[in-house]
């Protein structure tokens, strides 16, 4: 054991060839890019849109937070950039992980994969607690009540949050059924959510209020920055686009189309809701939980809030299966590497799915949402994404540098510019998370190196030097 072993590389004709090139443990290429926008927007459009606008605009930006969403989409589409050439150039399963492999070394890339476990884990837990509390609310204003006692989990008095649990159990069975059949829900679910934002912005717009935008900036410049690094997390879900690198029909031109296509349309709406949000009701009481629901009501439509809530329950229903979905990919490539048991990337027989690792992923995700209280997963759902955009931009330069003459489908324009700024933008971010937020994810990071020198080291396949096993 040396420390250069520690740094060992795929080469991209390896990755290439080991994940694609044997039946027995390849995803099928069945999505189109059309599939990616959706499930792009399905991972995007959740509580950003119905929870973070009314906070940034109360609490930070005022009517400004029109200006954090438009900080936050050039933020974010910083890093989009850098995952489209890299998800065009490796288009296999694993996304930040398998780019790390590739220009940064072995254990980089466990640290990696490591970390974005625990985000997408951690993220479908905190969103399958918003879904209960959004079904729990709309089915009381129908006079149904649930006992609080199977709502809510043991430190605050109950036993579990059972609707949060079933969830995650209902999208499971989905992502089991395969890749084909879980975009179709998909697409079926966002173009439902899709109509009720756009309902919102139709209606609100008739009964807009100007004089409710001045001042338009009461928290100064700065407050519209902070904004920005507040919804900048309701972006990051287009990541997950590039986990399903493996099973994209014409991945050179389907994943740069669907990571952009999908962050465009997320950024457009984000903004049009902002907007219409804060000239309907003053922003200083838009701090709470569904603002837009509440505006609809402000305004005397509490039939449109009513759809409101529903299309809050189904476009949380997506987060959660695309998140789950691309942890399950991550975890598949980790497996198929050896770094954890191979036998977890078995594909079942009929469906061609992960089928063990959705199993793991969904059990995780349900002990999360259905004993731990929101503010505890909260606080670590987003730093091994950030982390990771900043591995992947480092990643693309190396390549960029180590191997030019490697066919790039898409390239990232102003290089290596643009990818330094998404780099140092995320690194800013990560640095102002609070502190228990680092505490948790060092301890976490322990715990995988750990891992790592126990068993990933010497199980790794490309330190064993053998195919993969049977």
């Amino acid at each position: 054991m040396n420390l250069h072993s520690f740094f060992r590389r795929k080469t991209i004709t390896q990755i290439l060839y080991e994940e694609t090139g044997s039946k027995k443990i390849g995803l099928k290429r069945r999505l189109s890019s059309f599939d990616l926008i959706t499930m792009g927007i399905g991972a995007i459009i959740g509580t950003g849109v119905f929870v973070l606008t009314g906070v940034a605009a109360a609490r930070y930006a005022g009517p400004a937070s029109v200006l954090s969403f438009i900080l936050a989409g050039i933020a974010s589409a910083l890093s989009a950039l850098v995952y489209a050439e890299l998800a065009s150039t490796v288009p296999v399963a694993g996304s930040a992980y398998v780019y790390s492999y590739a220009s940064l070394g072995e254990i980089i890339a466990w640290i990696i994969g490591w970390d974005l476990i625990l985000e997408y884990t951690v993220a479908a837990g905190a969103v399958s607690i918003g879904w209960s509390g959004y079904l729990v609310n709309l089915l009381q204003a129908a006079g149904i009540n649930f006992p609080m006692i199977i709502t809510t989990p043991p430190s605050q008095g109950g036993i579990c949050n059972l609707p949060a649990i079933i969830i995650v159990g209902f999208v499971a069975v989905i992502l089991i059924l395969g890749t084909r059949r879980s975009a179709i829900v998909n697409n079926i679910i966002v173009i439902i959510k899709l109509g009720v934002i756009v309902l919102f912005i139709v209606v609100g717009s008739l009964r807009l209020n100007p004089e409710l935008w001045v001042p338009f900036l009461p928290f100064g410049f700065k407050g519209a920055v902070t904004g920005a690094a507040i919804v900048f997390f309701a972006y990051i879900g287009f990541d997950a686009v590039s986990t399903a690198a493996e099973e994209v029909r014409k991945p050179g031109h389907d994943l740069p189309v669907g990571i952009l296509g999908s962050l465009a349309v997320s950024s457009v709406l984000y903004m049009l809701v902002a907007l219409v949000l804060t000239g309907l009701v003053n922003y200083r009481y838009l701090n709470v939980p569904s603002p837009l629901s509440f505006a609809m009501l402000r305004i005397g439509f509490p039939w449109i809030s009513g759809i409101i809530s529903v299309g809050a329950l189904t476009g949380l229903s997506s987060v959660i299966l695309v998140s789950i979905f691309g942890q399950s990919r991550i975890f598949f490539a980790m497996a198929r590497d050896g770094l954890l048991p191979f036998k977890l990337s078995r594909l079942h027989p009929r469906f061609k799915s992960p089928y063990i690792i959705i199993i793991i992923t969904a059990t995780m995700v349900a002990i999360i949402g259905g004993f731990l209280p929101l503010g505890v997963v909260a606080e670590l759902a987003n730093i091994g994404t950030l982390t990771a955009f900043i591995m992947v931009s480092i990643g693309v330069i190396i390549l960029r540098y180590k191997q030019p003459a490697l066919l790039r489908p898409f390239k990232v324009p102003l290089f290596p510019f643009l990818p330094i700024a998404s780099a140092v933008i995320s690194l800013y971010l990560v640095l102002h998370l609070p502190r228990i937020t680092w505490i948790r994810f060092i301890s976490w990071l322990i715990l995988g190196i750990i891992f790592y020198f126990l068993y990933g080291f010497s199980s790794s396949r490309l330190a064993a030097k053998q195919k993969p096993r049977e």
